[in-house]
């Protein structure tokens, strides 16, 4: 029961009223968890930011990897890593309440019906509630038994839905909520208020259902397309960049014995190599976190869940670039 005041008698609401009141109150956290994992995460990623600008100017020559000379690259792994401090543990936070709150809502429809057919049979809003209460609605469950128990406690009916919608908290469930205290107000066949709710809710749902669906498409091509892009930069690294250095120096070396001093050396510059995988692990860091926070708008319409998809995208690329790319030694530039 969400009341501490067992012995409180059925014939004074108010104090019970109170004390369910001060008990939930007690029990809801002050910050939401994601939240929370925002500001641990701008604190821990702003330490590692600082970290790599140190290694970016030279001040620190602190690495990730064992052996790893100091420079750029240091730099960029501490700014990855702050990146994902930031956006990884609120992403996948933000998601899994996003996701809690779909599992709740979808089992609204499926309550207000039966509330609706306990109506049917001339109980009032607050009868009808009790016998619903003994079905299953997933998450929803434990809520609905604590406002059926507040409600036989002698518990207002508007008092007892509206503790419910704040306990819940999600947007269907407190526009519903205030729909079915407005239309308990007015008076009236209340049922069939609660049916047609529950019939526009479960249509709403079936079409964000179908929608997602649909963007599931488009969230398969951004994975398709990044992992790919990925493929390519390894090619390009063990494959096109180490013939291209081994023709260039053959035909340094060619040039230079036919000529026999009497022409012009060719002189081929391979300097730029490091600076071409620097682009690279750069290009694949922002497609990482471009391409995440794209899938999250497509799927959801929500930014903030596209952090999960960046924060995956990010940390295998990055993985991808430091563990598996062969990072070439060009002689007189980098070894």
């Amino acid at each position: 029961m969400a009341t501490a005041t067992v012995s409180t008698p059925v014939g004074a609401p108010r104090s019970l009223n109170a004390s369910v009141q001060l008990d939930v109150e007690k029990v809801r956290p002050a910050i939401p968890q994601e939240r929370a994992a925002l500001y641990v995460g701008l604190v821990v990623g702003a330490v590692l930011f600082v970290i790599g600008a140190l290694n970016l100017l030279g001040t620190l020559n602190t690495a990730v990897w064992p052996g790893e000379s100091p420079g750029a690259n240091p730099a960029i792994d501490f700014f990855v890593l702050g990146t994902l401090a930031v956006i990884g543990p609120f992403g996948f936070l933000a998601s899994a309440h996003f996701r809690r709150i779909s599992r709740i809502e979808s089992r609204l429809p499926d309550f207000l019906r039966d509330v609706a057919e306990a109506g049917r049979f001339g109980m009032t809003l607050p009868d009808a509630i009790i016998v619903a209460s003994k079905g299953r609605y997933d998450l929803l469950t434990g809520e609905i038994k604590k406002m059926a128990s507040q409600l036989e406690w002698g518990v207002p009916v508007a008092t007892a839905l509206s503790l419910f919608k704040e306990r819940v908290n999600t947007p269907l469930v407190n526009r519903t909520v205030s729909i079915i205290i407005k239309a308990n107000e007015a008076g009236g066949n209340v049922a069939d208020v609660l049916s047609m709710v529950a019939r526009d809710t479960r249509d709403v749902q079936i079409t964000t259902q179908e929608r997602q669906i649909t963007m599931l498409t488009y969230l398969t091509v951004i994975y398709i397309s990044f992992y790919v892009f990925l493929v390519t930069i390894y090619i390009m690294a063990a494959v096109f960049l180490p013939q291209m250095l081994t023709a260039g120096s053959g035909i340094a070396s060619t040039t230079g014995t036919s000529a026999g001093g009497a022409g012009t050396a060719i002189s081929l510059n391979f300097t730029a190599i490091p600076e071409l995988f620097l682009a690279f692990l750069v290009a694949v860091i922002v497609h990482a976190i471009g391409d995440g926070i794209m899938a999250g708008v497509i799927i959801n319409g929500r930014m903030s869940e596209g952090f999960q998809h960046a924060t995956i995208m990010l940390a295998s690329g990055w993985l991808f670039m430091r563990l598996l790319v062969p990072n070439l030694v060009v002689p007189g530039v980098n070894g």
